[in-house]
């Protein structure tokens, strides 16, 4: 039974309504398939379960969600909300565009609004120090260029924030901060879809096969920090459907990205200078807007992009009897776990580990 969310690390949550299956808030089950997904309320992605842990709680799921009166539904997907404030999601059997357009749509939206209250929020304060300013006669005008740069770092992110933390080849943890992602590049791969050049703190590294495409699963929704509107969401499903398969649009987007998102052949955008140093990465300083690496992509191939990619984990999993997930679940555990450690003092962690023996 994992706790963990396997794209953010964070914890799933428990319910108290499935015995067999406590863990998570928000469930959503396809009978018919066989599938059961706890929805992550952080990252809003969905954890395929463990095939030997589904099936008694999907029955249970089923049961529960024709007992309670208080859901809603369409033809083919149901939303109902237990006692216990457990939400539960039903699949029944949708064309795929529709299905994905209500996944992902409920996904990125909740991320769209949960960024935009936080550079809201950010942009307020802002607008108080201004007018606080004003207020005592300070000249704004002397602070304008601080001003403008404190309100692009709002609206873009710190770049300094580790957005993720990749597992590398030797079992090394490597710290991947938001401006990394502006010297990260995806091209065709020699036994996958694509290959990730990815750079990190103090370094980079190339990712092949797997490796590549869940590297790259962790890398994109931070890319995509501000999520999508229904119709930006649309057009990426549409996109996905015109090239056939998630697959084929991945190599699809493999092959224009060799070239768009070649690290180093583009200047740095302003926002990250004073934090990435001069190197064979950057070839020059001048002020270029946000158009490298990662964001070289547009929002609607970003958004597809990490649609296309989390399908593509979830089926080469069910081909695979959840091998493949399994052992991505148990670094999200590991990694969360190397996480938590660090918030913790060493006599603590002595002394819970003697209380754990006694």
């Amino acid at each position: 039974m994992y706790a963990t969310c396997l794209f953010c690390q964070k914890d799933l949550g428990r319910n108290e309504t499935f015995e067999t299956f406590p863990v998570g808030r928000r469930l959503a089950f396809d009978a018919a398939k066989g599938r059961l997904w706890v929805v992550c309320r952080h990252c809003e992605r969905w954890n395929l379960s463990p095939l030997e842990e589904r099936w008694e709680a999907i029955e249970e799921a089923e049961r529960l969600y024709r007992d309670t009166r208080r859901r809603v539904a369409t033809d083919n997907i149901g939303l109902a909300k237990l006692r216990d404030g457990t939400t539960i999601v039903r699949i029944g059997e949708p064309l795929r565009p529709e299905f994905a357009a209500w996944r992902y749509g409920d996904q990125f939206g909740r991320r769209r609004v949960r960024q935009l209250a936080i550079v809201g929020a950010g942009l307020g304060a802002l607008g108080a120090v201004i007018a606080g300013g004003a207020i005592v006669g300070v000249g704004v005008g002397s602070f304008a260029w601080m001003i403008g740069n404190a309100g692009k770092g709002i609206v873009r992110g710190n770049p300094e924030k580790i957005v993720a933390r990749i597992k590398g080849p030797n079992g090394e943890l490597m710290d991947v901060r938001r401006r990394h992602l502006l010297e990260t590049s995806i091209e065709p791969g020699e036994s996958s879809p694509i290959a990730v050049t990815l750079r990190y703190k103090n370094g980079q590294a190339r990712f092949e096969g797997e490796q590549a495409m869940h590297v790259a699963s962790r890398i994109i929704p931070a890319a995509n920090r501000f999520g999508g509107s229904k119709k930006t969401v649309a057009e990426a499903v549409s996109k996905i459907e015109s090239a056939g398969s998630s697959e084929r649009f991945i190599e699809r987007i493999g092959s224009m990205s060799r070239v768009v998102t070649r690290a180093g052949l583009t200047d740095l955008p302003d926002w990250t200078r004073g934090h990435v140093k001069k190197s064979r990465f950057v070839k020059s300083s001048r002020k270029h807007d946000w158009n490298t690496g990662l964001f070289a992509l547009d929002s609607v191939q970003r958004l597809a992009l990490e649609m296309a990619l989390h399908e593509e984990t979830e089926r080469a999993a069910l081909q695979g009897e959840l091998t493949a997930l399994e052992a991505a679940w148990r670094e999200a555990e590991e990694i969360a776990g190397i996480s938590d450690a660090l918030l913790v003092p060493q006599d603590v962690d002595a002394k819970l580990t003697k209380l754990k023996g006694e």
